[in-house]
């Protein structure tokens, strides 16, 4: 058994209303040393596959079919024994 730990961003060209919001809101705060802030999504994928390289193709198609845009959005992963 595997989990896949799933990282999802828009990519850097992207524009991010969300995360200026929720940068407009910590400036408010009183953080007033916040640069940026994007927002993602993280997502995590159990499988029962045979080993990890097998479970690691089968992330990339994934996120390649359906867990990212790529498009507008990049991915990153990792797959650990659970």
């Amino acid at each position: 058994m595997y989990l896949a730990k799933v990282y999802v961003t828009l990519k850097p060209t992207v524009n991010d209303p969300q995360g200026r919001t929720v940068m407009g809101g910590l400036k408010s705060l009183g953080f007033d040393s916040v640069a940026d802030v994007r927002i993602g999504k993280y997502l995590e994928v159990r499988l029962g596959e045979a080993n990890r390289a097998q479970a690691e193709a089968k992330v990339k198609e994934m996120c390649d079919k359906l867990l990212a845009n790529p498009v507008i959005e990049q991915y990153r992963y990792e797959v650990v024994e659970a």
